[in-house]
């Protein structure tokens, strides 16, 4: 395993040991969820409507292994920067996560499995689709603890510096995942068609394998291991894991239910718009990929740093990191808005689909370095354990700015009043990023550090 002490050298190679590596495990776990509309998609309507329903709920739920995740990353990652006698805290506190994820996985899997065909009633779902989801939900309720501790190993992997190994169990499960999908959905020799069931069975075992592997290498490597005095301080860990936890979930859940009341305005404009702009929060998602990662990158060296007293490399992380987003932001813009037609082609059907999602590419990805710079400053909070501002900013962020001026800007502008509100949301980021990282004690406008210091530059 490939530990690294995140307290010493150059920050910019910090981050990037931790964050390259998780590129590659956010793209396979993105390219799960298109597998299965691909493959889902070939069994007609009500297979695909069923996603549809169960997508926003699996997401939501799936926010709790992201915040479970984001507390055992800070407990720990601070107790491996913390310079003390007790070496086995961090295996301690990695164990009392890990315990406390695997409860409450369970916990909220039984309620999915028996709640479920409720709440996609609710959203409507009826007849086949509903029957779809029906299917779906047993098994996907199984793979949920899985989940959550393949997600708190590899928090816990990268708490210790090591994102390669992190990256390698997301995909790891995503290709096991995606290599049973098309024999359990539509059956091969002895084994039989499925269906919708099949996927949710594909995803649980897909799951249930990243997780075997991530807790033997957890153990094989001396983190997830026996230790001396394994209770102790449980009552603390819990409530120190749960303080970021809770707030980080809540934080991830929101995005998925704003944009849902965002898309509900793009639909007063017709199904050409709602195609559209689905297309392109389509591209978007796989264009923020790479803050996505260095938002998982800059949680462990925010947290070691911190643990170990090093505020100023700790500020400096995160400066390094927003300068990397607006840089990455400026050059994904020029590109976007060269090829927006050509890749709005190809992923909208219809030309006035296709208008709709060019015309999103070139207006709203000059903004998106705000976002990336948004996501970023949440890891670092989370990892301070400062996760309560975390939610605050994406709330403030989705319900004072983005929500109300979708439809305000919808009424007064149609489609491009959505844009220009999306466009709001994400400078927000900017502006409630420092503000936020200034009351954390993560940045100081009278710290006068160059934050370049220790990048490469040109010769000359």
């Amino acid at each position: 395993m490939a530990k690294a002490d995140l307290t010493q050298g150059p920050i910019w190679k910090a981050l990037a040991w931790v964050s390259a590596p998780m590129t590659f495990g956010i793209l396979a776990v993105l390219s799960v969820g298109l597998a299965d509309a691909y493959f889902l998609g070939q069994l007609g309507q009500a297979p695909l409507a069923a996603v549809g329903f169960i997508y926003p709920v699996t997401t939501a739920l799936t926010s709790l292994s992201i915040g479970l995740s984001a507390g055992a990353n800070a407990v720990v990652s601070q107790a491996i920067g913390r310079d003390q006698a007790d070496s086995d805290a961090p295996i301690r506190l990695a164990l009392h996560s890990l315990g406390l994820g695997l409860g409450l996985a369970i916990l909220v899997a039984l309620a999915f499995l028996f709640g479920a065909p409720t709440v996609f009633q609710w959203m409507g779902a009826q007849d086949a689709a509903l029957e779809e989801t029906r299917a779906y939900v047993p098994f996907w309720s199984l793979s949920f603890p899985f989940l959550v501790v393949m997600m708190v190993c590899n928090a816990v992997f990268r708490a210790h510096g090591d994102g390669a190994t992190s990256a390698a169990m997301m995909v790891l499960a995503a290709v096991v995942n995606i290599a049973i999908n098309p024999l359990l959905i539509f059956g091969w020799g002895p084994i039989p068609a499925m269906g919708t069931e099949g996927a949710a069975l594909a995803t649980a075992i897909g799951r249930a394998f990243g997780a075997g592997v991530a807790l033997w290498y957890a153990w094989y490597s001396g983190l997830l291991t026996v230790c001396g005095k394994p209770f102790k301080g449980l009552l603390s860990s819990i409530r120190d894991v749960i303080s970021v936890g809770v707030p980080a979930a809540c934080s991830n859940a929101i995005n998925p239910a704003g944009m849902a009341l965002v898309t509900a305005a793009v639909a007063t404009l017709g199904e050409a718009a709602v195609a559209g702009f689905g297309a392109a929060t389509r591209v978007q998602s796989v264009a923020l990929v790479a803050l996505f990662a260095l938002s998982a990158g800059i949680g462990p060296v925010v947290g070691q740093n911190f643990g170990a007293g090093k505020q100023d490399r700790a500020r400096m992380a995160l400066r390094q990191a927003w300068m990397f987003s607006v840089g990455y932001g400026l050059v994904l813009a020029v590109g976007v808005t060269i090829f927006a037609d050509q890749i709005a082609g190809f992923f909208a059907e219809g030309a006035e689909a296709r208008s709709y999602a060019a015309q999103y590419l070139r207006i709203v990805s000059w903004s998106i370095m705000g976002y990336g710079i948004l996501v970023i400053t949440n890891a670092a909070m989370n990892a301070r354990s400062k996760a309560v501002y975390s939610l605050g900013l994406s709330l403030s962020r989705i319900f004072v700015i983005y929500v109300p001026l979708a439809w305000l800007g919808m009424w007064v502008f149609g489609f491009t009043g959505i844009l220009i509100a999306a466009v709001a949301a994400n400078a927000f980021g900017i502006v409630g990023g420092l503000y936020c990282a200034r009351q954390t004690e993560l940045f100081s406008p009278d710290d006068r550090k160059d934050a370049t210091k220790g990048v490469p530059q040109p010769n000359g």
